[in-house]
């Protein structure tokens, strides 16, 4: 499935019980709007109010085993990522090549998927489909586990998804969704771009999965500080 026929299957999904857990900020006292104005990032345009919504709701969507475009979605990504023409079972050990850590299963021996929400499988399909693949994807993730030190991959994109879904809440990302009148292309770009620095971070520093905490702390600080920064260090590397 590509990433645009993924989306506007979730535009034209009923999402109602998602976009109600998934509320956008609403509006502030005059004390917090004038402190906003002085120091605070700017408010979201009114006109990409529902794409945030759209967004929000997203990331609230529980994976379902018995809607088919889920299911395509889990496929593309293991076939992306780990490069095969073949698709593979929705529960068994294949799952912890991609990063996944955990053994609860129906079926004994086998790893499920864990029970998480459909964005970060959705931004994981952004990943795999970059124009230029990021450091991490210019090898099977069997080659990068080798070789970065068990590098959890998937465990580490849905922590990553939750940091930039969170700076959208918090409407740290309003100026560039603003600047450039989308938002879920900028929230796309932002995961990419925490996803190069946590690659950088962790072949520079040699991580081991116990210094996961410590690098995902800082991401989560960049996200939140200094989202334009890991941006335009994306543009950076897309352009060379």
């Amino acid at each position: 499935i590509s990433f645009t026929e993924a989306l506007q299957h979730f535009q034209s999904a009923e999402l109602s019980e998602s976009r109600g857990k998934a509320r956008a900020p609403g509006r502030r006292g005059i004390l917090a709007a004038l402190l906003r104005c002085l120091r605070g990032p700017p408010r979201l345009r009114p006109q990409l109010r529902g794409e945030q919504e759209l967004a929000l709701a997203m990331a609230q969507c529980a994976l379902d085993d018995s809607e088919r475009v889920h299911m395509r979605i889990l496929q593309t990504i293991y076939r992306q990522l780990m490069r095969s023409r073949l698709g593979c079972p929705r529960y068994g050990a294949h799952w912890e090549q991609l990063g996944f850590q955990g053994r609860s299963s129906p079926l004994p021996g086998d790893i499920p998927i864990p029970k998480i929400q459909l964005n970060p499988r959705w931004s994981d399909l952004v990943l795999s489909q970059l124009p230029q693949p990021l450091p991490v994807l210019h090898c099977a993730p069997l080659d990068v586990l080798q070789h970065l030190n068990n590098f959890p991959f998937c465990i580490m994109s849905v922590n990553i998804t939750r940091m930039v879904i969170q700076a959208l809440r918090e409407e740290r990302l309003s100026r560039e969704c603003n600047r450039r009148q989308q938002v879920i292309g900028v929230l796309n770009d932002l995961y990419a771009a925490a996803f190069l620095r946590l690659f950088r971070l962790w072949k520079g520093q040699h991580g081991t999965i116990a210094d996961a905490g410590f690098f995902l702390k800082e991401l989560e600080l960049s996200t939140k500080k200094k989202p334009r920064q890991l941006l335009k260090s994306l543009d950076a590397y897309m352009s060379r």
